[in-house]
């Protein structure tokens, strides 16, 4: 006669076992390869290789852009800043003095980076990092006040500067949902390529 105990125990077990192979294994399988072939980049990170085939990021991770011919990306905590593998918020709230103390810094040192006057209004997203501390965009105003800045640095019209930012902003979900932000990898990456076409063409 086969134990009580056992008989419980074997359809238990058996169905742990199936649905540990199911879950497990045959539908991350299946989704892994669903994802390979209808979103072939994205399952990949949305890496941004150079022409040589090297990884240069991924448009859903921000990089610390501090040159003045760069557009700059918004603060980061994250670990030293903009560090993938720490990904996280300073977590200081609203009432703290070393939160304000920062903001007020940012603040001043973005207004005379750009040329901005010491009344000009700064966009939120240019002095405050992310939840994440790597988000890859910037808003469009944030944007706009730094193209001044990077047209002169290299030596390009304010309207191709702009031209580019249009270009590389990402519009909001459906339409709707959210606002439009700047990749500001992308638009460096743009910047560096047309840079390197004017260098290339023969002056008269």
């Amino acid at each position: 006669m086969m134990n009580p105990l056992f008989t419980e125990l074997r359809p238990a077990i058996l169905a742990t076992l199936v649905l540990g192979g199911i879950t497990c294994g045959a539908y991350p399988l299946l989704i892994t390869q669903v994802a390979n072939a209808t979103f072939h980049d994205q399952a990949h990170g949305s890496l941004i290789t150079g022409k040589d085939g090297q990884i240069i990021g991924s448009a859903l991770l921000s990089q610390n852009f501090t040159a003045e011919n760069y557009f700059h990306p918004r603060p980061s905590a994250a670990g030293s800043g903009h560090d993938a593998a720490s990904s996280s918020g300073s977590n200081l709230g609203p009432t703290s003095q070393k939160l304000h103390d920062a903001l007020k810094e940012r603040i001043a040192a973005y207004r005379t980076l750009n040329g901005l006057t010491t009344d000009a209004a700064v966009p939120a997203d240019a002095v405050t990092a992310s939840g994440s501390g790597l988000d890859p965009h910037i808003s469009v105003k944030n944007a706009e006040l730094q193209a001044a800045r990077v047209a002169k640095a290299r030596n390009l019209s304010i309207e191709k500067v702009k031209e580019l930012i249009i270009a590389n902003t990402t519009k909001p979900d459906l339409g709707i949902l959210g606002d439009a932000g700047v990749n500001v990898l992308e638009l460096n990456l743009a910047l560096d390529n047309v840079e390197r076409v004017f260098q290339l063409v023969p002056s008269k």
